[in-house]
C-alpha cells in the first residue's frame, strides 16, 4: 500500500503560528523533507519532533525526486516543508508534488501559513480577486511583467528582497504611474511587523528616506 505525501506549511515568523495538526503530522511521518534542515531543525526542536530530516531544495530536487517517489510508493509517509510558508508557493516542492500525483500517490496539503495572504488582506486593497506574481524575474522578462501589472484591473501581489525594493518601487512608478496605490508588508508575524501604505511615489519616498527596508517583503499594487 502506497504512503502519503503531506505538504505542511510552517510559520513565516512566529513559531506559535504552527497548527496542532501540522505538529501531529510532522511527529507521525516517517521522514521530513526540508528546504534547509538547520532551519527546520529549530522548528522541530521547539516542538520536540524527532522525525528524521533530509534536504530537499532547488539545488537537488531534480536529482532526488524519483527516490522519494519510490519511498512513497513503498508505503512511506513523508512530510514536505519549506523554510517558511507553504511549499510550492515561491518555494521548492512543485516537482515532488507533480511526480507524486503522476505516480498515484495520495497528497494531503494542510492549510496554514503563507506570507502573501495576510499581506493582501491587511493592504486594504480589493482582494475579492487578485493576481499573485511571486518574485519578478531579475532581468529578462521584467519589463514585460511590469507592463502586465500596469494593465491589470485587479490587485497584484509580489514578493521582493530588501536589496531590490527601491529599484522595484521606482519601476512601479515608471510603468504604473506615481499615483498607483501600493502597500509593503514586512516581517509578517514577527516582532517588527508593519505595513506601509500610500501611492507608489509616497511609499518610494518613505523607503528611500529610511535607506531601504529589512526583512521579508510583500508588495501589493492596486489597480
Amino acid at each position: 500500500m502506497a504512503g502519503i505525501l503531506h505538504v505542511v506549511p510552517t510559520p513565516v515568523g512566529n513559531l506559535e503560528d504552527m497548527t496542532f495538526r501540522a505538529i501531529k503530522v510532522l511527529k507521525e511521518s516517517d521522514l521530513i523533507l526540508a528546504e534547509d534542515t538547520r532551519t527546520t531543525g529549530k522548528l522541530t526542536s521547539h516542538y520536540e519532533i524527532s522525525t528524521p530530516k533530509q534536504a530537499f531544495h532547488m539545488h537537488n530536487e531534480h536529482k532526488v525526486v524519483d527516490r522519494f517517489v519510490e519511498q512513497l510508493s513503498s508505503g512511506a509517509h513523508i512530510a514536505l516543508v519549506s523554510d517558511a510558508g507553504t511549499p510550492g508557493i515561491s518555494d521548492p516542492g512543485f516537482l515532488l508534488i507533480r511526480a507524486a500525483a503522476a505516480a498515484g500517490i495520495e497528497i494531503i496539503t494542510l492549510p496554514g501559513a503563507t506570507a502573501f495572504v495576510p499581506a493582501l488582506v491587511s493592504s486594504g486593497l480589493p482582494c475579492d480577486t487578485f493576481y499573485f506574481e511571486g518574485f519578478l524575474p531579475p532581468k529578462k522578462g521584467r519589463q514585460t511583467k511590469f507592463e502586465k501589472i500596469a494593465a491589470s484591473d485587479r490587485t497584484v501581489v509580489l514578493y521582493e528582497s530588501p536589496h531590490k525594493i527601491i529599484k522595484t518601487l521606482g519601476q512601479i512608478v515608471a510603468y504604473c504611474g506615481s499615483e498607483r496605490p501600493v502597500t509593503i508588508s514586512r516581517e509578517i508575524s514577527k516582532k517588527f511587523e508593519e505595513t506601509l501604505r500610500g501611492t507608489a511615489a509616497e511609499v518610494l519616498a518613505i523607503v528611500e528616506e529610511r535607506g531601504g527596508l529589512k526583512g521579508e517583503l510583500v508588495l501589493c499594487i492596486g489597480a
